[in-house]
């Protein structure tokens, strides 16, 4: 039944970021202080919000009901996740991800080496949908041969960031590309095909520049050895063909054939399975278990082990709970009027849609160097802001493309956040060294800006996707009249 509106009392703004602080203030001193986890920080966030919620005068009831419905919100991208997991690992032990990164090693030359480090770095992450794999092993790999070459690393680390984090961006295979469009109800490919006009530009000046940087140096020695070691090792414990693209290029014809995301990364799925065990000879009970655990390779080279060990349905399980944990702090906020206290303070500044969107952006970097977290960035960013896209007349992909502009690339730049920290120990760099360098990373933010105000390719809101929303908010009352007009019908028969 639904909830009179006297059970849902908008707590003051004070109260409200009573709530907001006690997320902030319980990840940062895990997170920073510790090196913990944000699960249990983020418990506790959604408590203090559950309590500041019935001292304004909400009843549990509300409280209960907002958490099972931010909950549901995400079950689609959760079950993306999951099929995402089964894909890498047996997309690796089918030699799938083995051969684009084999190719992609082999196609690019050294004598435009930023230029490359970028694009390779792309097909690495956008195969692996993970930019901490790409840099933690290309990224490394490259690293190495830049130093050969003479190149300054902080410049280096600048252009594998860029690349790792556009194809992170970009991958359906993705978590945070995923979680970005899960938290304002878009679809998968739909975001995805939103994002292309801002990350394309975005990219291309960061090409631009890596070439422009790369006349500037002239690498035509150095010891290439640690690639040459890596092409080896893939060719000899991997069949490296050129058919095994074909997996990748059905989930792209999928998408754009405007396939929906579940069936076409499960069509993913049956053709890595296809490709372990006719292309690598694998038999089933190790295909089930590199869906279930993920692949680890022991090939006895840390870069190649570090490459090829992942995957499978159990590498989820972190970003799947901690994806529950946020989105019960989010549904908590929005159904106790918390977030929209919050954001008619900050949308009084957003006058016009540019104005909006930069307020977007600025609120989700934000969020990023205070919570340390670019899921948490997504999640408070996409669900503070999804009622005023609407209501503005702004499809709600404009809002899933900022908050992935500017809230997913900007977290290799805080230098305390979980993103800065791990980038700046595997690179070997200091991240305020190297992000003056990761030109896609701080210029992606500054593009969607520029679109916002210039109006491009801002997307207004459907007459279908308005029904949608109002039909999804008022779901229970509708079902009661169906309900009531059948009763009715009974009786006069």
């Amino acid at each position: 039944m639904e909830q009179s509106t006297e059970s849902v009392k908008s707590p003051s703004f004070l109260l409200a970021m009573i709530s907001l602080l006690s997320l902030v203030v319980g990840i940062g001193v895990s997170i920073v202080m510790f090196g913990l986890s944000p699960h249990i920080p983020m418990l506790f966030g959604v408590a203090v919000a559950s309590t500041v919620a019935l001292f304004a005068g909400s009843k549990w009831e509300v409280v209960q009901k907002g958490m099972i419905k931010g909950i549901t919100h995400a079950l689609p991208s959760i079950i993306i996740l999951m099929l995402v997991g089964i894909l890498i690992g047996v997309w690796i032990l089918g030699g799938v991800v083995p051969t684009l990164v084999y190719y992609g090693l082999k196609v690019f030359s050294p004598g435009i080496f930023l230029f490359a480090c970028a694009i390779i770095c792309a097909i690495s992450s956008s195969a692996t949908g993970t930019s901490w794999g790409t840099t933690g092993t290309i990224g490394v790999a490259l690293m190495g041969v830049g130093a050969g070459l003479g190149i300054p690393l902080p410049i280096v680390a600048g252009a594998v960031l860029s690349g790792a984090y556009f194809g992170d961006k970009m991958s359906p295979l993705s978590d945070t590309t995923n979680m970005a469009p899960a938290m304002v109800g878009v679809g998968l490919y739909t975001h995805i095909r939103h994002m292309m006009p801002t990350t394309g530009v975005s990219f291309g000046i960061s090409l631009v520049a890596y070439i422009v940087i790369g006349f500037f140096y002239t690498p035509t020695g150095g010891d290439t050895t640690r690639i040459d070691t890596i092409l080896t090792l893939l060719n000899d414990q991997f069949t490296i063909h050129p058919l095994l693209l074909l997996p990748p290029v059905i989930v792209m014809v999928l998408s754009f054939r405007k396939i929906p995301a579940i069936p076409g990364i499960a069509a993913g799925v049956v053709a890595g399975f296809v490709c372990a065990i006719v292309a690598q000879g694998v038999d089933y009970p190790s295909t089930i278990q590199a869906a279930m655990s993920g692949f680890e390779a022991s090939t006895g080279n840390e870069d190649v082990d570090s490459l090829l060990t992942r995957g499978g349905l159990e590498s989820m399980s972190y970003t799947i709970s901690l994806i529950i944990v946020a989105m019960m702090f989010g549904g908590v906020m929005q159904a106790t009027g918390q977030i929209q206290v919050i954001a008619e303070r900050i949308l009084k500044l957003a006058r016009s849609t540019g104005s909006l969107i930069a307020t977007t952006a600025f609120t989700a970097i934000g969020t990023n160097f205070l919570l340390c977290d670019q899921y948490m960035t997504l999640v408070l960013t996409g669900r503070m802001y999804e009622s005023e896209y609407r209501d503005r007349g702004l499809a709600p992909e404009n809002l899933s493309r900022v908050t992935e502009d500017a809230g997913t690339v900007t977290d290799p730049l805080v230098p305390w956040g979980s993103g800065g920290a791990y980038q700046s120990a595997t690179l070997g760099v200091p991240t305020i060294v190297y992000a003056p360098f990761a030109i896609f990373c701080w210029v992606s933010p500054i593009v969607t800006i520029l679109f916002g105000y210039m109006g491009w390719t801002i997307k207004p809101l459907s007459a279908a996707s308005s029904t949608l929303s109002n039909d999804e908010d008022d779901i229970e009352a509708k079902a009661a009249a169906v309900v009531e007009a059948t009763v009715e019908t009974v009786k006069k028969a």
